[in-house]
């Protein structure tokens, strides 16, 4: 089995690639890793297009969601995204926080960084930055964010718990997050689990919904909601890259269900109070 380590060299190592290639390929497949499916085009991400802020050579149609819709960003506001790719979400944001705001981008990928600051640079926007690190241990001060957001990026990271913590230091009390990400229902095949392209794929590395939620809730988050949640379908030409024919039927039939959800929840806003009489 590959360590943590190996995990996230591997998922560096392809999305650099995919940094280097448009979003028809990159959509086309799960969160642009995996092999290209002739059954549809989109296979996990939503349409951006809509929204204010909206820059095309950013979008290399990755995400599972759309975090920044959901964000409840104000004017003035300082945002950080995780995972933070070519700048899309980080350009969506900086539109609902303004001038006055500040927008982070954090990526490890370095080819993901040179893009996203080339496309700052062309919008000449003076407060978006992007920072290559690890969102294990980002490099952020604690207490800078009013609002944290994220797009299919924490089911990547091997040290779920120690993000959601990084999170918790870095958001301001009060402040909260919006993060869209690929959870499950039930068990993959172990084929599928063991696949390198369906973990950069967003696929083998996501855990239980259940254990999601309660990974934020233990981590001291309160007001946690799904803002929303829609089920993702694997076509069959792709599953055949990992499974038989044969092994494919019972895992339609054994009602697993992969899902993108976009959860909200809040840091609370003063330090938990000790016995009677201290506060």
């Amino acid at each position: 089995m590959a360590t943590d380590e190996q995990i996230k060299e591997s998922v560096r190592a392809q999305y650099g690639v995919i940094a280097q290639q448009d979003k028809a390929t990159n959509a086309a497949s799960c969160c642009g890793a995996g092999a290209c499916s002739t059954e549809v085009y989109h296979l996990m991400s939503d349409d951006y297009s809509h929204l204010a802020g909206y820059n095309p050579d950013a979008d290399l149609g990755l995400g599972c969601g759309l975090p920044t819709q959901f964000a409840k960003i104000r004017q003035g506001d300082t945002v950080i995204d995780l995972g933070s790719g070519a700048g899309n979400d980080c350009f969506v944001a900086r539109q609902a926080t303004g001038e006055t705001g500040k927008v982070i981008g954090i990526d490890f990928t370095p080819e993901m960084i040179e893009k996203a600051r080339a496309n700052a640079a062309k919008l000449q926007f003076s407060n978006v930055t992007f920072r290559e690190g690890d969102i294990e241990q980002m490099p952020v001060a604690g207490g800078t964010a009013d609002v944290v957001v994220s797009n299919c990026v924490l089911n990547l990271v091997p040290g779920k718990q120690q993000v959601m913590q990084e999170i918790f230091r870095v958001l301001k009390p009060g402040g909260h997050f919006s993060i869209s990400d690929i959870v499950l229902d039930g068990v993959l095949p172990d084929k599928i689990k063991a696949a390198a392209e369906m973990y950069a794929g967003c696929i083998s590395g996501a855990i239980q919904k259940e254990a999601y939620l309660a990974l934020i809730a233990d981590t001291g988050f309160q007001q946690l909601t799904i803002q929303q949640e829609k089920t993702i379908h694997i076509p069959d030409d792709i599953l055949l890259q990992y499974l038989t024919a044969d092994e494919i039927i019972p895992f339609r039939q054994s009602g697993m269900g992969i899902y993108s959800i976009t959860v909200y929840a809040e840091k609370p806003g003063t330090a938990a109070c000790c016995p009677p009489g201290c506060c």
